[in-house]
């Protein structure tokens, strides 16, 4: 049970969705988007989650697309982790989500819940910043099309009043070679030390990261350090791990030289597999 009482409302259209934030801020409340609600009832709990008003955008129908549209894979903010698992439109993206939290929870965790949740983990997003994916947010100015990795800055930068409806990506990132790998420290369905994904497009290898900062990335200074080939294979990981973002986590799940420890090995990993492999 969560400390606090809410109003709960369900729009059926975008307009509505908008709209009704709209009116519940003016009344001095704090409207909540709601997709799956599993991050409002877990730290509302602990009062570190507030609403007055929940908006519940599941029945919207552009939230819950899930498609091969021309050369885009079309995928909705509020399809859940294990929805998206079992069509498997977008095998990186079904690697990564597979790893996230476990079976029960995946089933009520959405794809829009985990991109813009307050944990630092959110490794959904990986994929997406991979293939250079186009996300759709609509608002009081109406639908925006915009680069994920334009928005995409540590988290979504989402403008009061908007929401995240969809994400396409193009079929060449979706047939793309990749690997993802997820480390725990303590055990198997424990909170993630480092979960890295990584694809190969025109010989190139692209790397995302989460667990090592208090946020997912994935950063250019990186990728030109590990697709140096003028370098060894040792040089180019260590070169990679120089150019890391700040700050490192260093927490109860790993202090930051063992975060980086581990993704040392698992940037090794990543090349073991793509490195060789032409595309």
């Amino acid at each position: 049970m969560l400390p606090f009482d809410f109003e709960y409302y369900k729009p059926e259209t975008l307009k509505e969705a908008v709209d009704l934030y709209q009116y519940l801020d003016q009344q001095g409340k704090k409207p909540m988007f709601f997709s799956g609600g599993t991050e409002l009832i877990t730290l509302g709990r602990i009062d570190l989650a507030y609403t007055d008003a929940v908006i519940d955008i599941k029945d919207i129908s552009e939230s819950k697309v899930m498609q091969v549209s021309g050369d885009h894979v079309l995928l909705g903010s509020t399809l859940t982790l294990t929805q998206i698992e079992k069509a498997n439109l977008f095998p990186l993206l079904t690697k990564t989500a597979s790893q996230v939290a476990d079976h029960t929870a995946r089933g009520k965790i959405t794809l829009g819940g985990n991109i813009c949740a307050q944990i630092f983990y959110r490794e959904a997003v990986l994929p997406f910043l991979l293939a250079d994916s186009q996300v759709l947010i609509v608002g009081s100015e109406g639908k925006q099309v915009i680069p994920i990795n334009e928005i995409f800055l540590g988290q979504l930068r989402l403008r009061k009043g908007e929401f995240l409806v969809q994400i396409a990506t193009e079929s060449r990132f979706v047939r793309a070679p990749f690997i993802s790998i997820k480390r725990r420290q303590q055990w198997d369905m424990g909170y993630p030390l480092i979960t890295i994904a990584a694809l190969k497009t025109h010989d190139l290898v692209r790397v995302a990261i989460s667990g090592l900062c208090p946020f997912p990335f994935r950063s250019k200074e990186v990728e030109a350090a590990i697709n140096n080939k003028g370098l060894s294979i040792e040089d180019r990981v260590e070169g990679a791990l120089e150019v890391m973002p700040d700050p490192l986590l260093d927490d109860v799940e790993g202090s930051a030289e063992y975060r980086l420890f581990v993704l040392r090995n698992l940037l090794f990993d990543v090349l073991g597999a793509l490195d060789d492999v032409r595309v």
